[in-house]
């Protein structure tokens, strides 16, 4: 019996739960091919480390000393390097050079180490495609600030720092001058032992594809992708769309012929990234890097596309070759690349609020904590409920009260994690496309369709209700993405909660038989390809596809997770996909919102039916309106769903499990403090305050430190304990205060 051996770390910032994603559809590979499976993992909240999924499992660290010690013990016939991100491929890399797998006769699966090694050195890197004549950046490898530093002179500024080994482009950035450079290099040097310097090409377009390659050279790419934003930014800082739009088809085309002979020369076997820097007025390239493992853009590509990555490359490494994964002459073979009638939109979680100190500078090191997947007929479309689901108070592009720049010029030029919302500000301000062009260096097509949104606010602003709308306005402020909310606020302004307002919204709309269709994406190498339901809602033209139900069964929705975050991660995708597997058993047909691309909820095998859009009440009551559930599940996707139990409550959604009422009387600070009087329980003195004036006179009676906190949310988010007036944590709430937003001060207890 051949075994088999699967590494994994802990989730960190640029490496999330995509290398969840990744490792569980290697194992379910392994296991439709009677393979025994050992996982090294100690990360306790994966989907991957659940009983069933490997046949053992090693709660250890993935470091040459303790994965040695496994393959002693289990004396595995193989091991997957490639599904683990840079901490298992870095590992894998050392055992095969300090001859660990040759001690033990353990041969790695896929791609060969030395092409792996090829694709982390830079040096090596450079001279391989050197000898295709392929282009790269104008670069030195170093190993020393003394050789940097000449490298720079000679280069000349502004140059690229990159990192050997290296992940989310740690160590890495554009440097201006010396002083810069040196301080960056003296940092990359400290976890790395070689730094390439190379020219900079900030203000290229940056352009990737996932490439999918046999033992017997077929090759491919999947689902071409392009940033947003310039060269410059990482990939995993950027707003990614796919398919590639600003670029014609034959320039696609040049590029995707130097991904195949790339990966062709490099000898890659499975699945690798490969991203370039690009002049569309020019047609000249460079290769920046390519990624020989899985990583977040390919859990992006698969769940963009149906066509699953991980699983296919791993029967790729198993010996299979591409016209053996599926079934040849349909869509659902894995044998050709899988086309796409629709738009993707890929936006990044930040969470940097939650740091002191902390610049919200983005480039080339990631600081993104997760991501979410948009999909729909148009970008405004696509771009506006992305916006939504990143779960940062955003209502779309527009609508979003509160968003200014007092420099715009500054917030347009210098990309933050609020530059998206700066273009925004700066249409509303006058600014032209052409100058916002010229300062965010982002291509003209994607700021005209912002423009077209930011244009449609003055239709809607010039009626006053909304059951003045006509059919035609309500249809096209969907088709671009406007949300009731949005439609509501717009139409009529309303001051305080919105609830009336968009529940008024959607009955008009409803009442105009504007609803949206339900579309069916196809899966590749699916087990039972023409009974999967892989699903999102579209305002776009054409006809939608049956939601295919069993009309026998009940179905129950669970609420997935939404997009990652601090204090919300993987832990929650954990539970949602129990929760749609025990539903199943139980025989109920199973039904998933969410809308990560680098969950396990989100593969189209994991439940009946998945709806891949947003988790807003207005999108829930859609997939209720088409369902008609049992129930929905709102307690294992985190304070999303939460958030939702009582707005869908009072609509008369079954909520099945813990009630509304009490999910409310745990969430609601003043309810909460209620009830523990009723019960007799002691609490810290509070009081719940929407003015400065409040809080004054609070303050003056218990005194400092205090705790600050909002109802309803997750793993401390916007609480503070300031202990003075102008210590950071009281004046950073103090600005963040809304009138419209009620806190509770508490008086922490002593101990």
């Amino acid at each position: 019996m051949l075994r088999g051996s699967v590494t994994r770390w802990p989730l960190k910032i640029g490496q999330a739960g995509e290398f969840d994603y990744s490792g569980s559809q290697a194992l379910k590979a392994m296991r439709e091919e009677g393979i025994e499976t050992v996982l090294i993992n100690p990360n306790i909240a994966t989907i991957q480390t659940s009983e069933g999924v490997a046949d053992t499992v090693y709660f250890l660290p993935i470091t040459p000393y303790f994965v040695e010690k496994v393959i002693e013990k289990e004396r595995p016939d193989g091991i997957l390097l490639a599904f683990g991100g840079q901490t298992a491929l870095n590992c894998g890399a050392q055992l095969y050079l300090d001859g660990t797998l040759d001690k033990y006769g353990v041969q790695v699966l896929g791609t060969s180490v030395e092409a792996i090694m090829i694709t982390e050195d830079r040096d090596l890197f450079v001279k391989k495609l050197d000898e295709i004549d392929v282009k790269t950046p104008v670069s030195r490898a170093v190993n020393s600030l003394e050789d940097a530093l000449q490298a720079a002179r000679d280069i000349g500024y502004p140059v690229m720092v990159r990192s050997a080994y290296a992940l989310g482009g740690q160590g890495s950035g554009i440097c201006t001058n010396e002083a810069e450079f040196t301080e960056l290099c003296e940092s990359a040097l400290s976890f790395s032992d070689q730094i390439l310097v190379e020219e900079s090409l900030k203000g290229w377009k940056e352009i990737e594809f996932e490439v999918i390659r046999d033992k017997n050279d077929h090759c491919f790419t999947v689902v071409p992708m392009e940033n947003f934003d310039p060269l410059g930014i990482h990939t995993g800082e950027s707003i990614v769309v796919a398919p590639i739009i600003t670029l014609s088809r034959e320039q696609v085309s040049l590029l995707e012929e130097i991904a195949r002979r790339v990966v062709r020369h490099i000898g890659i076997v499975g699945e690798c990234n490969i991203q370039y820097g690009f002049n569309a007025e020019t047609n000249d390239y460079r290769v920046i890097e390519i990624n020989a493992r899985l990583s977040r853009s390919s859990a992006l590509a698969s769940k963009a596309s149906g066509y699953p990555l991980a699983f296919v490359a791993t029967k790729l490494a198993l010996g299979y070759t591409l016209d053996q994964v599926g079934e040849m002459g349909t869509p659902n073979s894995a044998y050709a690349a899988p086309e796409i009638d629709y738009m993707i939109v890929k936006i990044p979680r930040w969470d940097l609020n939650k740091f002191y100190g902390v610049s919200h500078h983005i480039g080339s090191s990631m600081k993104s904590v997760g991501e979410i997947m948009s999909i729909g007929q148009s970008f405004e479309e696509v771009i506006q409920k992305g916006l939504r689901m990143i779960g940062q108070g955003m209502h779309g592009f527009v609508g979003n009260y509160n968003i200014t720049f007092d420099d715009l010029d500054d917030a347009l030029s210098k990309p933050t994690d609020l530059r998206i919302f700066a273009i925004a500000d700066a249409l509303a301000k006058g600014y032209s496309v052409q100058r916002i062009a010229e300062l965010t260096q982002i291509d003209r097509w994607f700021l005209e369709r912002l423009e077209n949104i930011h244009a449609f606010t003055r239709v809607l602003k010039g009626y006053s209700k909304i059951e003045e709308l006509p059919k035609e306005v309500v249809r096209e402020a969907k088709r671009l993405g406007f949300s009731d909310f949005q439609v509501a606020r717009f139409v009529e302004n309303p001051q305080g909660p919105m609830d009336e307002s968009l529940i008024r919204a959607r009955e008009h709309r409803k009442r105009l038989n504007v609803v949206p269709t339900v579309r069916r994406i196809n899966t590749v190498a699916s087990d039972r390809p023409d009974e999967t339901n892989y699903l999102y809602f579209t305002y776009g033209e054409g006809v939608g596809n049956p939601v295919k139900r069993n009309k026998e069964k009940e179905a129950v929705v669970v609420l997935g997770s939404g997009a990652y975050r601090i204090g919300s991660s993987v832990e929650f995708d954990w539970c949602s996909v129990n929760a749609v597997h025990t539903a199943r058993d139980l025989g109920y047909e199973s039904v998933m919102i969410n809308y990560n691309p680098e969950t396990v909820s989100t593969d189209y095998d994991m439940c009946d039916r998945l709806y891949f859009d947003e988790l807003s009440f207005e999108r829930v009551l859609d997939v209720v309106d088409i369902e008609s559930p049992k129930g929905v599940i709102v307690s294992v996707g985190g304070q999303i769903p939460n958030n939702l139990a009582m707005k869908l409550h009072r609509q008369h959604v079954p909520i099945l499990g813990t009630s509304p009422v009490s999910i409310d009387r745990a969430e609601n600070r003043h309810k909460f403090s209620a009830m523990l009087d009723e019960l007799g329980i002691d609490q810290p003195r509070w009081k719940e305050m929407s003015s400065f004036e409040e809080i004054d006179a609070f303050i003056n009676e218990v005194g400092f430190p205090v705790l600050i906190r909002p109802s309803y949310v997750l793993s401390g988010a916007a609480m503070n304990v300031p202990s003075t007036w102008s210590s950071r944590g009281f004046t950073r709430a103090m600005r963040h205060w809304s009138s419209r937003h009620r806190r509770s001060i508490l008086k922490p207890c002593g101990g």
